[in-house]
């Protein structure tokens, strides 16, 4: 039935372009301004692909506030939105007021012109590691204000802002069956490994990953009637010795061998509209 209603979209949606116009899809899909109408669907990958039909975390909540609002990357796939609502929520239990919200995707997904690499299906979300001081912030406080690094300037050990409640919240989010993914600096992970005394399975959701230091990126798996595809699952056990690896290359850099960099790795702000899947491209250029 999905898809059946996207290959109609596709045919009556789909503007045709010049062979000599065709543009960065970057460029179409950050132009957009609002969503797509119909049914909600993810497709593609989470670094090539868009959404159909997408919702829009309201800027401010009881529990929440969404971040950056100039750059109109407060949206998603309903799913998305309401497991952020959710933890917003959650978050309230250990202490914190709320959850600021980064960003999430654009109305439509797809390549951003700047920052990211995937949060292009609706389904990627940055959470801020700041207790929220505020749930009352005003726009121009939203563009200005800066979260707070959970590691040390060393990048070796917790900062003085790293607690209980920050491992009490990525947990709830790692044990809701919805998330397939979370990735937070391995500083963090390894924090969070050594204070675990009880069930350690929610601990594999949670993936090392530098530059996230200062939000912990959440990514939701592919949600039911969507046409997308999912990333190979973690590997077996909690991860937590592969995290301990990192901080060791760090603190010994000859540890790492270097690895030659891929000739054919492109970076998504470089696919032009064409190489988009074709479901995105309608979604992409639609009225």
């Amino acid at each position: 039935m999905i898809r059946k209603f996207l290959s109609a979209f596709v045919l009556s949606l789909t503007v045709a372009l010049p062979a000599s116009a065709d543009p960065l899809a970057k460029d179409v899909f950050g132009s957009a301004r609002g969503p797509t109408g119909g049914k909600p669907v993810a497709i593609g990958f989470y670094s090539k692909g868009c959404v159909n039909g997408a919702a829009q975390l309201p800027e401010s909540g009881p529990t929440w506030q969404a971040m950056r609002l100039s750059r109109n990357r407060n949206w998603g796939h309903p799913e998305l939105v309401n497991f952020l609502i959710g933890l917003s929520q959650a978050a309230r239990q250990v202490g914190w007021p709320g959850l600021y919200i980064g960003d999430m995707s654009q109305p439509r997904g797809g390549p951003m012109v700047s920052g990211h690499a995937s949060h292009q299906m609706g389904l990627d979300a940055d959470i801020w590691l700041l207790p929220p001081r505020s749930l009352n912030l005003t726009p121009s406080q939203r563009e200005s204000i800066s979260s707070a690094s959970v590691v040390n300037s060393a990048g070796t050990a917790p900062s003085r802002n790293w607690s209980p409640s920050h491992m009490a919240i990525i947990r709830a989010a790692a044990r809701d069956p919805r998330v397939e993914r979370i990735f937070i600096d391995p500083v963090a992970k390894v924090a969070m490994c050594q204070m675990e005394t009880g069930n350690r399975a929610w601990l594999r959701k949670v993936r090392p990953l530098s530059n996230h230091d200062y939000h912990f990126h959440v990514r939701l798996a592919c949600p039911a009637g969507s046409i997308c595809r999912e990333q190979d699952a973690p590997p077996p056990g909690d991860g937590c010795a592969e995290a301990a690896e990192w901080i060791k290359n760090r603190i010994d850099p000859s540890r790492v061998k270097p690895v030659p960099p891929d000739p054919n790795y492109r970076h998504p702000r470089s696919f032009r509209l064409s190489e988009m899947p074709r479901q995105c491209q309608a979604v992409a250029t639609a009225r």
